[in-house]
C-alpha cells in the first residue's frame, strides 16, 4: 500500500477520482430472504436493521429480476486516506452537492468509492478532479 494521507489537504489533493466501468443498483432485501448467489455478486453488502442492503452490477440485478430505475456510476477515490482521516467525504459529498449531483459514499478499507446517477457521471467526475486541481494549488 502507499503512503496513506492524513490531512484533509493531502487527502483531497491526492484523491485521483476514476470512473469504474459499468454501472450498479442498490437493493434491498428482507431479513431472513434469500438472496441466492446474489451475495457473492454484489460489490458491496450491508446489514441493516430493516435487511441486507446490496450493491449489484446491473447485469446482475437485471438477471435476477431486479428493478434497475436508479442505475448508478462508481467513482474510486484512489488516495490511500487513513480510517481516522477528517473531510474527505464530506469536501467530496458537498462539491456534489453544489452542482445538484446525489452521491452515496462507500467507504471501504483502501478506498472511497462515490455513487452517482449514470447520466451525472461525466459531470460528477469534472467536478472531483477540478476539486482535487484546486487543492493541490
Amino acid at each position: 500500500m502507499g503512503n496513506i494521507a492524513e490531512t484533509k489537504s493531502d487527502m483531497i489533493s491526492n484523491m485521483t477520482p476514476e470512473l469504474q466501468l459499468g454501472g450498479f443498483v442498490f437493493a434491498t432485501f428482507p431479513d431472513g430472504k434469500d438472496q441466492g448467489d446474489l451475495i457473492q455478486q454484489a460489490i458491496s453488502v450491508f446489514k441493516e436493521s430493516e435487511g441486507i442492503s446490496l450493491i449489484l452490477p446491473v447485469d446482475v440485478a437485471k438477471g435476477a429480476g431486479i428493478s434497475v430505475e436508479d442505475e448508478m456510476c462508481c467513482i474510486t477515490l484512489n488516495v490511500y486516506s487513513s480510517l481516522q482521516g477528517v473531510g474527505l467525504t464530506a469536501a467530496v459529498s458537498n462539491a456534489l452537492g453544489e452542482v445538484g449531483i446525489p452521491c452515496n459514499m462507500v467507504a471501504a478499507y483502501h478506498h472511497d468509492h462515490v455513487f452517482v446517477p449514470a447520466e451525472m457521471s461525466e459531470q460528477a467526475m469534472q467536478v472531483l478532479v477540478s476539486l482535487q486541481n484546486e487543492e493541490q494549488q
